[in-house]
């Protein structure tokens, strides 16, 4: 107990280290505006605008605010930011852009930038501001916790409101316009740059009328980007031509940042459910409904149908057997067409021997048995609206604690399976469970942050950060796997339903089909055919910046996931058992694991079909946080095949008679 309490002591301590901000659950607390000034307990006149990290489709790089040259906030201040935030790359900072409730204000100006072409210095700045316009990086600015969205009409006749909105664009050397070029006639000049220098902002607030509360709730907020030549710097005027800034830098250039801001009333919706208007106009939101029903229906069909075939045949074989093992003494022809018919009691005495390199399986299996618990909880968590978009970095939070603290079931896992395999390391097992595969990700996400740290981009990790992960890993995690490693080895070993011969039998000449490969390479089919639309989703979240928020039918898919994994791993095991092929071990984790190459080869096929990116540092980083994923995913999926054929061979082998 005393043990217990120290590293107790010591996980709060380190999570102490890492600035987290407090979360509202399942949301956060409204915040009321009225137009008096100063600020009271419970309603505040001045709006904040805060500014978040650049990034681009055409780049994995985010960029802080700061890196490229607009106006910066004279009293900086940075809002406390919690783990998941920061391993996302998120970097939020105040802005210059300060605006007072209620108040309307048209072309005001924020600063203004020269750059002259004399001088070294700017023409790195104007440089790097050009590179990120052909980029198409885009701002990502937020005011009460919620993005300002730039919304306009698709091809399709829907209005999509991105959270983000592009610094500028390029209108190349042969005239085309390229990204958000295309909104204006006006940007028509060859081989130049517009740069979106104005912002015409509103914002939409519920008055509060007949409400319990006092103020007013801010409900949404939009802008429109604009490109405008200013003139006189002390009479702004916010009609005019485009900012053009033009390829090659010959002439001094001085740029004006301005707004516009209006204040609308409405009290059609409410404070809960302001994100509807951003997430309901997310790209293909619609096709996502019904490619995922039609996905489920289809699974789960198919799910019906091996269920029912593998429990009629397996009813048919143990009665049968049972039958024969009673009149075997009568007819021993019966006992010998039954074992031709299926060979699967025939391999009893092999079937529970131990299999070569039991202690790197066990391993794997401690391994995916903690990330299969954390997947679960924090899917379950977020389907409850815990983890949702506005609770910024929740997600990973969740998912990284929930990491650190189940060490005890790897440890336990592991040691429990190694033990069974008669393995007397039990230090070295401890150990590989703790580190292996832990270290494996530390070191590919070590080597993706230092290239994030030699670019300069938003996205590499404080060596604070990186210290707290490690002490988070080796000052709990790893402890608690020793903890969970003890109580395993201290049970006694698992029993099997049936005694292991000495000898090992012969496997006879195997079809093609029940040879390990092919079974393997068929086994992951079905599993990745249900998650494969989902996944293209998520991968859009993550590589081409879009709101992923459907927690609810991801939840749905991992049970489905979880269905088909056990089945497709139980129907291809009977199957090798009955071609009296015994080594089911490693080919039961594998056949449900290799779901994870179909994913790496879909992460290929979405990388050059989908993605933009340019670079090769882009590149390396994109496939080396894939190989992440995958090697998540495999030690995910393989635990779920294994612990559901190891289910299924332990009850077939409890249930019949055995001499």
């Amino acid at each position: 107990m005393k043990l217990l309490y120290l590293w107790a002591r010591l996980a709060c301590s380190l999570f102490a280290t890492i600035p987290v901000s407090g979360f509202y659950l399942p949301g956060l607390a409204p915040v009321s505006f009225c137009e008096e000034d100063g600020k009271t307990s419970d309603c505040q006149n001045k709006i904040q605008l805060f500014v978040n990290r650049l990034d681009s489709v055409e780049s994995v790089l985010p960029y802080e605010y700061d890196v490229f040259d607009f106006c910066k906030d004279e009293e900086e201040k940075r809002p406390s930011e919690n783990l998941g935030q920061v391993l996302f790359g998120e970097r939020i900072e105040t802005s210059p852009y300060k605006f007072k409730f209620g108040k309307d204000v048209s072309c005001q100006k924020v600063c203004s930038k020269s750059y002259a072409t004399s001088n070294q210095e700017d023409k790195a700045k104007l440089d790097f501001l050009k590179r990120g316009m052909e980029l198409n990086y885009q701002h990502h600015w937020i005011v009460d916790n919620m993005p300002v969205t730039w919304c306009y009409q698709v091809e399709d006749g829907q209005q999509y409101c991105n959270p983000g909105f592009p610094i500028g664009c390029l209108v190349t050397h042969e005239g085309r316009p390229k990204d958000a070029c295309i909104i204006n006639a006006k940007f028509n000049k060859k081989s130049t740059y517009y740069l979106f220098n104005h912002v015409d902002i509103t914002i939409t607030y519920h008055s509060g009328d007949n409400e319990n509360w006092r103020g007013a709730r801010l409900v949404a907020a939009r802008l429109e980007p604009q490109s405008i030549k200013h003139g006189d710097e002390n009479s702004l005027s916010c009609e005019g031509s485009p900012m053009e800034i033009p390829v090659d830098f010959s002439t001094d250039l001085k740029v004006t940042y301005s707004y516009s801001i209006k204040f609308e009333s409405t009290n059609a919706i409410r404070w809960a459910s302001r994100w509807d208007y951003i997430l309901v106009s997310m790209p293909h939101s619609n096709i996502q409904w019904f490619s995922i029903m039609n996905s489920l229906v289809i699974v789960l069909f198919l799910s019906g149908m091996v269920a029912m075939i593998m429990l009629r045949t397996l009813h048919k074989d143990i009665a049968r057997y049972n039958q024969v093992d009673q009149i075997h003494l009568h007819s021993g022809a019966a006992y010998e067409d039954a074992q031709e018919e299926s060979g699967w009691k025939q391999v009893h005495g092999d079937v529970f021997r131990p299999p070569p390199n039991g202690m790197l399986l066990a391993v794997f299996l401690g391994q995916g048995a903690q990330i299969f618990i954390m997947t679960f909880i924090t899917l379950f968590l977020a389907c409850l609206g815990f983890l949702s978009p506005a609770n910024r970095g929740a997600l990973m939070t969740c998912a990284v604690v929930l990491w650190v603290l189940l060490g005890t079931p790897a440890g336990y896992v592991s040691a429990r399976i190694y033990k069974s395999f008669g393995g007397e390391k039990w230090k070295t097992n401890v150990f590989l469970t703790a580190l292996l595969c832990p270290g494996i990700v530390f070191a590919d996400f070590f080597l993706m942050n230092l290239i994030l740290w030699v670019e300069g981009s938003s996205a590499a990790i404080p060596f604070g950060t990186l210290l707290a992960i490690l002490a988070l890993w080796f000052g709990i995690s790893v402890p608690l796997t020793f903890v969970g490693a003890f109580f395993g080895f201290k049970k006694p070993v698992m029993e099997h339903p049936v005694r292991t011969n000495q000898i090992p039998r012969q496997i006879p000449e195997q079809s093609f089909f029940t040879r390990p490969v092919p079974g393997i390479v068929m086994g992951g089919i079905l599993p990745f055919g249900c998650i494969f639309i989902q996944l293209f989703f998520i991968l859009n979240s993550i590589w081409s910046h879009q709101m992923y928020y459907m927690f609810g039918f991801l939840f749905l898919v991992f049970i489905i996931l979880l269905i088909t994994c056990s089945e497709a791993t139980i129907l291809l095991c009977y199957f090798h058992l009955c071609a009296e092929d015994y080594h089911w071990w490693w080919r039961s984790f594998l056949t449900s694991g290799f779901t994870a190459v179909y994913l790496l080869i879909y992460a290929v096929h979405y990388f050059f079909s989908k993605l933009q990116i340019q670079g090769a540092a882009s590149t390396i980083l994109y496939f080396g946080y894939t190989m992440i994923m995958v090697l998540i995913f495999f030690l995910f999926t393989g635990t779920i095949g294994f612990f559901a054929c190891f289910w299924f061979v332990n009850k077939i082998y409890s249930v019949v008679k055995v001499d």
